[in-house]
């Protein structure tokens, strides 16, 4: 039996994390190779499932500009988010072969303070929340063997993501405003990539396939602010010297972003078996992997 994993989106901060975690069983296809905007998308599939056979796909393909997002056209947004998931499902169904899904915290409204339950009732703020959501009902409507897995904050050495942005900026001002009301849990993409890979893992090797939504992102939690004021900490090259908390209200976007975007990941450790790392260490494993390239 293979052991071969194709992965879709091989080329974002996730995708190249899964590669990079499974090596040489990893088969993957790029945007422009795979492209959900493509009615036909399914026929690149085909033709990989039939060159080399693999035993499951991890989907890290994904609209996630959240703020530009509100302005982008639905059907687009819904296509990318939902529609091609939940077609990536059936096909997933028809071939017995399961599926791993990556979903968000923006999900959920933000309200409260209590860690965030896969069963707590979702209510989007912003348009890419809901386009998510709408992905995870397409594919949980299918009978595929599939896991779900809503994260927050995920970031890389390189790429387009806050870590970089911050870093950036840091190398340039002097000082910076970043929100403080906002709480979660930055997740690094090489240690989401490594419990991804783990839970699929353990899901394969039980009789039963454990299909759902699972929570999974770094433990512990910190707002984004707080977030900034680490990296700065490991910053060597940084001209800024301070940072400065505001509020999210105060703060110019045109995106509404929830509030508590904390996570709750214990069905992830009683039923697959992962615990994620701490944010912080997180942290220090990004720059681990910045000081490599």
């Amino acid at each position: 039996m293979t052991d071969t994993i194709l992965v879709l989106g091989k080329d974002g901060i996730l995708g190249q994390a899964l590669c990079a975690q499974l090596g040489p069983r990893a088969q993957g296809l790029s945007r422009t190779e795979c492209d959900f905007m493509a009615v036909s998308f399914l026929d690149s599939i085909d033709q990989a499932f039939m060159k080399k056979p693999f035993a499951a796909i991890i989907n890290a393909g994904a609209y996630t500009r959240v703020d530009d997002a509100e302005n982008e056209d639905s059907g687009t947004l819904l296509r990318v988010n939902a529609v091609a998931p939940g077609e990536l499902a059936h096909w997933c169904e028809r071939h017995g072969i399961p599926l791993v899904h990556f979903s968000t915290d923006y999900v959920f409204d933000g309200h409260g303070s209590s860690p965030w339950k896969e069963d707590d009732t979702p209510a989007p703020l912003n348009a890419y929340g809901m386009s998510k959501l709408v992905g995870e009902r397409a594919i949980t409507a299918t009978k595929s063997a599939h896991l779900i897995f809503r994260t927050s904050w995920v970031y890389a050495d390189h790429g387009r993501n806050f870590f970089t942005t911050m870093r950036a900026l840091m190398r340039e001002k002097e000082s910076l405003s970043v929100v403080d009301d906002q709480i979660g849990a930055p997740t690094f993409a090489g240690h989401l990539a490594a419990g991804a890979v783990a839970a699929l893992e353990a899901a394969m090797g039980q009789a039963a396939f454990p299909s759902g939504i699972y929570h999974l992102c770094s433990g512990g939690e910190t707002s984004w602010y707080g977030f900034a004021k680490a990296i700065l900490a490991r910053e060597t090259e940084a001209v800024c010297r301070e940072i400065l908390p505001v509020a999210a209200k105060d703060y110019p976007g045109k995106t509404t972003r929830p509030q508590n975007s904390r996570l709750d990941c214990g069905k992830a450790r009683l039923a697959l078996h992962v615990a994620m790392p701490s944010w912080e260490d997180g942290l220090d494993a990004c720059y681990g992997a910045a000081s490599l390239r």
